[in-house]
């Protein structure tokens, strides 16, 4: 990460950063709490900034955060969201199907959307992490989803400061 694009997110208006981080994650409560700790001084401040938010929420407002993705395999959300589902692609309709089947199981079970790190991964490993979380207990997966929400937002971020796809984040501690 640069720190000239660094310094020009810690530049931006109040209002601009608001809607940007809004982009990233659809908490209000998180966008405006690492608004409102402008300026950092290193990209990796900003990220544990975000992943110290993240864990802060309630649950109300994690929910809220929660509804701005959409489940695996539609094919609707904003081109970050498509882009990091580019792995379904070319995903058979079994599979499709399959997945639009245990989507809804894992909702009506946890009451959340099934949220996972999909960048770089493929329809049937998608489908296997489903497969493998779906019996988990709900406090389980409200964790689970908390850590993949976080992973989905320090890479959104890390390409928010570089203009670049963000790596794999996967192996890193706070993924």
């Amino acid at each position: 990460m640069t720190a000239p694009a660094l310094h020009t997110f810690n530049a931006l208006d109040p209002e601009v950063a608001l809607t940007t981080l809004l982009r990233i994650c659809e908490s209000p409560v998180w966008a405006r709490a690492l608004v409102a700790a402008r300026p950092y001084p290193a990209p990796a401040a900003l990220l544990e900034r975000a992943d110290r938010e993240l864990e802060a929420l309630s649950g109300a407002e994690f929910a809220r955060a929660l509804a701005g993705h959409p489940r695996i395999g539609d094919r609707t959300g904003g081109a970050m969201s498509r882009r990091e589902q580019s792995g379904l692609a070319h995903a058979d309709s079994a599979t499709r199907t399959e997945l639009r089947r245990l989507n809804e199981r894992y909702e009506q079970r946890h009451g959340q959307v099934y949220l996972v790190d999909a960048a770089g991964r493929s329809a049937t490993e998608l489908l296997a992490i489903l497969t493998a979380r779906i019996d988990n207990d709900t406090a389980t997966e409200h964790a689970i989803a908390r850590r993949e929400l976080g992973a989905i937002n320090r890479k959104r971020l890390f390409a928010l400061l570089t203009g670049e796809n963000a790596p794999d984040l996967r192996g890193a501690d706070r993924s």
